[in-house]
């Protein structure tokens, strides 16, 4: 059965207000950046987004705060954001930041199923606030509670058909982890083969965790861009 579609729209069909998104990428580096055009388009708001970080302003996940469509945001990393640290600042915008491995881990639990675990990362610290510990062999350690979404959006090389992906190299970052934990899976790649086509010892994603696939066009963008003077 394909699950190939050629209207990105046809995805999100289904999301609605108040809903919860897990974005795959790590900085602009394997950025789901077609599904995130179309839920700004969709105009969705009051959106949890779960992500490594927000982008910067007006690419990316920029996009979706630039319209103020997300309520609350799960990252690790503010990055160089200014409208991120702005809607922070003045209180339009919940935050939630958590240690990138623990974040990797929520997401890579709720992929699999399980509903929490216990790490010795933050104990002692403000992200420990109101949650539970636990002493194991003398050590304590803090429980964290794992992390699905309603749906995960997620940047690929390569697909079949069947949703079996490729990633490119380091652009894999946080994507199979939101794929695993997503409802529903939306995934954009740069090109489509028919089933059987990929050695199944380089497929890093089975395609039983993806719903929709889309071939869509990107670009290239760089985070942030420094040259030396001039002699």
């Amino acid at each position: 059965m394909s699950k190939v579609i050629t209207d990105i729209n046809e995805a999100f069909k289904n999301l609605k207000d108040g809903m919860s998104i897990l974005a795959g990428g790590f900085g602009l580096c394997g950025i789901p950046e077609n599904s995130i055009a179309a839920i700004a388009s969709l105009g969705v708001k009051n959106l949890t987004v779960v992500s490594n970080n927000c982008g910067i302003d007006d690419i990316g996940l920029g996009k979706l705060l630039r319209n103020k469509q997300i309520k609350k945001m799960i990252a690790s990393y503010v990055g160089e954001n200014k409208e991120f640290e702005r809607q922070f600042l003045t209180g339009e915008l919940e935050v939630i930041l958590t240690p990138q491995g623990t974040l990797a881990e929520q997401l890579r639990a709720g992929g699999a199923g399980i509903p929490a675990f216990y790490t010795p990362t933050g104990v002692g610290t403000l992200i420990a606030e109101g949650k539970e510990t636990k002493i194991f062999d003398g050590k304590e350690y803090l429980m964290e509670r794992a992390i699905k979404g309603d749906f995960a959006i997620v940047k690929a090389k390569k697909a079949d058909t069947f949703g079996n992906l490729v990633f490119h190299e380091t652009a894999m970052n946080f994507n199979p982890l939101c794929a695993k934990a997503g409802n529903i899976t939306v995934v954009e790649v740069e090109e489509i083969v028919e089933v059987g086509s990929l050695d199944p010892n380089f497929i890093h994603l089975s395609g039983i965790y993806v719903n929709y696939i889309y071939k869509g066009s990107f670009e290239k963008h760089i985070e942030k861009i420094v040259t030396r003077e001039g002699n």
